[in-house]
């Protein structure tokens, strides 16, 4: 088995772990937990795993009609904001078994999809092409970030899985994304990341005795990348200017710069 292939099927477990974390929360909920909001502005419990459900159809066009994806990935992004609060408006009216039935559908496809391509495929996104690994890594992050809204609209403690490693992984990967998000220039200096994970398990990603370095929990890295927390809420600790700039402004996902959590809005965890 080749390394690359190794890690799809990583990956493919991580994202299975995250989506039945995610379904203990709601296949237990009435129509009224379904419509709870969340800490997203606007967003209730039924639009995360509607926003879930459509990108995971999305991932499968991009993966079987890649042409069709570009065709319609242009009105997307000639308006972000809109498109998305247009998906989760045109699904409010969805009875929740109805809604559920549509995400469990929706992953299980998208998996079939990407795990029938090879793994040297590229995939067309709303950003740069990706590799069949990227696209499913980007799965993981968005499952565990939205994942994280609804447990925080519930009042829930996830079950740290497997999918925490790929997501401080993209999160650390995507340093110049946050950047350049904002149109600011990319630092030439490197940022040092070490992590502390849920089993005691550290994670390092650069020179770990780097003048530049972010150190902690892994958990609240993934928080904080994923813009679920404000920096001041975690207890990470951040050396250098560089670091702390960047954690400031981090940002995992593609698209438009987002709406960062408040400080003092979380206790810390």
């Amino acid at each position: 088995m080749s390394a690359t292939t190794e890690l799809l099927g990583e990956l493919t477990a991580a994202l299975g772990a995250e989506t039945t974390e995610l379904e203990r929360l709601i296949v237990p909920l009435d129509d009224s937990g379904w419509s709870t909001p969340t800490p997203a502005q606007g967003w209730l419990v039924r639009d995360q795993v509607s926003h879930l459900a459509y990108f995971d159809d999305a991932t499968s066009m991009a993966a079987i009609e890649p042409d069709r994806f570009r065709a319609e990935r242009a009105a997307a992004v000639a308006d972000v904001d809109g498109f998305t609060a247009r998906i989760a408006e045109q699904s409010r009216s969805m009875p929740p078994a109805e809604l559920l039935a549509w995400f469990q559908t929706a992953r299980a496809a998208m998996v079939s999809a990407l795990n029938g391509l090879d793994v040297s495929t590229r995939v067309p996104w709303y950003g740069p092409d990706m590799s069949v690994a990227s696209a499913l890594t980007a799965r993981v992050m968005e499952t565990w970030a939205h994942g994280q809204d609804v447990a925080d609209a519930l009042g829930a403690t996830r079950r740290p899985t497997i999918a925490l490693r790929h997501v401080a992984h993209i999160g650390v990967r995507t340093f110049a994304n946050s950047f350049l998000t904002l149109g600011r220039p990319v630092p030439d200096t490197a940022v040092a990341v070490s992590l502390v994970a849920p089993d005691g398990e550290r994670w390092t990603w650069g020179d770990p005795t780097a003048a530049e370095r972010v150190e902690g929990r892994a958990l609240d890295f993934c928080l904080v990348v994923t813009q679920r927390r404000h920096l001041d809420d975690t207890e990470l600790a951040v050396v250098g200017a560089v670091a702390k700039e960047w954690m400031e402004i981090a940002q995992a996902f593609a698209g438009p710069p987002g709406s960062r959590r408040a400080a003092g809005q979380f206790r810390r965890e």
